[in-house]
């Protein structure tokens, strides 16, 4: 067996006296183009998730589902596309997160819309901020969602989550968290992304983010990707933030998104990564985001995403020495 990457620190442990997960609801896709994302906190709950890490030897606290408005299915005006029932329910993540971290507990936002990712962001930010403790994000989609109202097609909030936490966006979106930026955009690692707008793709280059797309995890593997994005993030010594859109996972694994692209991850190549930071011993909060039910077949999509999760908080195909 290959020698481990000298990066990698002690996992989050599982068993007795493992951290308790906090698992919270946020059923909203009022930021989304397509319908049923709010759907997706149950469905994860239907596959089995709390039992499944229980069974693995964590401490498991489910808070229920966080409150937020409907979906008012109006078009954009201004460029923002419900932005006032957006705000809302990333104002409800945050303070709900932030109520997880508080209790010590290893946050797990279930979601709906990848624009509550705003919210739990923003209170690992200020967490992180309060303890002087560097924060890093991982993001896994298939999306770059570094667009703001000025450039966004569709004014969907869920294709700009990224740029808020770098700075770019509303105000009152930017005043969820504790400074703006919330995270420096050198901390923001994106892996997996093969849908970007134009415009996005310059506003990429030039805020310096760290991109692994598809193209670059074909020539160089998802073993050696993973190795690059976690050493860089191991190097600063901080909480690794994973913000995991099931769209990053091909949709011939993972039909159960609202913005399918193909040319994703395969299974394997996804149980790797979520293994690999796993291994790493540095992850401390998880958004698991866009399963969309209304779009799936017999729930596989939230069944994957359990498997995903399970991976990552430890679960391996044989006892392993990391």
């Amino acid at each position: 067996m290959p020698a481990a990457p000298s990066h990698r620190n002690d996992p989050l442990p599982s068993g007795p006296g493992a951290r308790t997960l906090g698992l919270i609801g946020a059923p909203s896709d009022v930021a989304a183009g397509t319908r049923g994302a709010n759907l997706g906190p149950e469905a994860l709950r239907v596959a089995g998730l709390e039992s499944a890490l229980t069974r693995m030897g964590y401490g498991v606290h489910d808070h229920g589902n966080v409150a937020g408005p409907t979906n008012p299915s109006r078009p954009a005006v201004d460029g923002w596309r419900h932005f006032e029932e957006t705000l809302a329910w990333c104002r409800a993540a945050r303070d709900a997160v932030a109520k997880s971290l508080a209790a010590d507990e290893t946050p797990i936002l279930l979601g709906g819309d990848h624009s509550l990712s705003i919210g739990s962001v923003a209170a690992v930010a200020r967490h992180c901020a309060r303890r002087q403790q560097p924060l890093s994000v991982l993001w896994l989609d298939a999306h770059a969602d570094f667009n703001t109202h000025e450039t966004s097609p569709s004014g969907n909030v869920h294709g700009m989550p990224v740029a808020v936490l770098c700075g770019d966006g509303h105000r009152d979106l930017l005043d969820l968290g504790h400074a703006t930026p919330m995270v420096d955009a050198a901390e923001v690692y994106q892996l997996g992304i093969r849908s970007v707008d134009s415009v996005e793709k310059r506003r990429i280059v030039e805020r310096g983010l760290v991109i692994h797309d598809m193209r670059r995890i074909d020539e160089i593997g998802m073993r050696a990707a993973m190795d690059q994005v976690l050493g860089a993030v191991a190097r600063t010594g901080g909480h690794l933030h994973v913000s995991f859109d099931l769209d990053f996972v091909d949709p011939d694994v993972a039909p159960g998104v609202g913005t399918p692209v193909l040319g994703g991850p395969s299974w394997r190549e996804a149980q790797l990564c979520m293994e690999m930071i796993h291994d790493s011993g540095l992850l401390g909060s998880l958004d698991v985001v866009e399963v969309n039910p209304a779009l799936d077949i017999h729930n596989r999509t939230a069944e994957l995403a359990v498997k995903l999760v399970k991976s990552l908080l430890g679960e391996t195909i044989l006892a392993r020495v990391v």
